[in-house]
């Protein structure tokens, strides 16, 4: 069972901050970018003849973070669950964003999947699916961010990366971490030989 009814979460989020950091449960804009920062580090130097797909890309932030470094790959995808995220992430990148469930639906072929975020609010079965869609779907790997800790009542999913680990093992997947940047909070990818 969901942890919680993330549609009417992200709704009252986005009624009350709009399209912003806060409107995707992001402390602000400052930390949203220092984390797509760490996943910016953790994929190759040179994106340019890449394709991406930005699994949970809210309104499309990612790729503005990308944007304004001029370090775009040659192709971007976004995929949300939300209407409302996907027609705001449509309007302000100019990219492909799709309507998708990535725990249900067929997801495109990539060179990377990424995710921010988006994985938060499902439970630990939900999030290990959610990381094998994903995986599965990507040629080269996944890179993404979770909450560190131990989960207890509330909104949030919380995992180890010890038990992440475990998960890349079970999936073949060559893992890398970073952590440190914040408090509670850890990147992997999950790295395809």
């Amino acid at each position: 069972m969901p942890r919680l009814d993330t549609t009417r979460f992200y709704l009252d989020s986005l009624a009350s901050h709009g399209e912003t950091a806060k409107g995707v449960q992001w402390m602000s804009t400052h930390t949203q970018e220092l984390r797509f920062e760490v996943l910016r580090r953790l994929l190759p130097a040179d994106l340019s003849d890449l394709m991406l797909v930005d699994a949970g890309c809210g309104f499309g932030d990612l790729y503005r973070y990308l944007l304004k470094r001029n370090d775009i790959p040659a192709r971007y995808i976004g995929l949300d669950v939300l209407e409302p995220m996907v027609e705001a992430a449509r309007r302000r990148t100019g990219c492909e964003i799709r309507l998708c469930d990535v725990l249900h639906d067929r997801l495109p072929d990539a060179d990377y999947y990424l995710c921010s975020g988006a994985m938060n609010n499902l439970t630990r079965e939900e999030t290990w699916c959610f990381i094998r869609h994903c995986y599965g779907a990507s040629g080269r790997g996944f890179v993404f961010n979770l909450l560190k800790g131990t989960d207890g009542p509330g909104s949030y999913n919380f995992q180890q990366p010890r038990d992440l680990a475990a998960l890349a093992g079970e999936l073949g997947a060559e893992p890398r971490l970073e952590e440190g940047y914040l408090s509670g909070d850890f990147s992997m990818a999950f790295l395809k030989a």
